[in-house]
């Protein structure tokens, strides 16, 4: 696969699909990028099911990538996954660019190969999802990017071979 990233889920020909090889094992994280939270789920390519995992809400660069890193260091990921925000007709969203750098940061900080997955959408399922097991207020806010995380990875789950 060349340097330059591509997004899983996407119809917009602006994001095509790759054509790569999958292991049939092995971890997977995914990252629902925020400027202010970065919510990340794991799940793996055997079972294909995807766990809300933590929300990292370190407000600078080093504090983000120093809880990555223990992140990655503890589930040992063959990949790692991160949502790409657009607007409804598939146009990139403005944090669109900050999260493509986000996960080449990450390919070329750890290592690990990076995928890029639309995302839309993802949030609100997340908070749909919060809502009907009965949470509101804090509980759901701090629940909400972990989830979407989930969604993102659940998502790339259905669209990988």
């Amino acid at each position: 696969m060349s340097d330059e990233l591509k997004t899983k889920g996407s119809k917009s020909s602006h994001h095509p699909l790759p054509i790569t090889h999958h292991p049939r094992t092995g971890t997977v994280l995914a990252f629902d990028f925020g400027t202010k939270r970065t919510g990340v789920a794991v799940g793996d390519f055997e079972t294909r099911l995807a766990h809300p995992l933590t929300t990292i809400t370190a407000a600078d660069n080093r504090a983000r990538f120093a809880a990555i890193e223990r992140l990655i260091a503890e589930w040992r990921p063959l990949l790692v996954v991160v949502g790409m925000p657009s607007h409804a007709d598939g146009t990139e969203h403005p944090v669109g660019t900050l999260a493509r750098r986000f996960a080449q940061r990450l390919q070329g900080r750890f290592g690990v190969r990076a995928e890029l997955v639309d995302e839309r959408l993802t949030s609100s399922e997340a908070e749909g999802l919060l809502r009907a097991s009965g949470a509101r207020g804090t509980r759901l806010k701090a629940g909400l990017d972990a989830v979407a995380a989930q969604r993102i990875l659940e998502t790339y789950f259905v669209s990988a071979p």
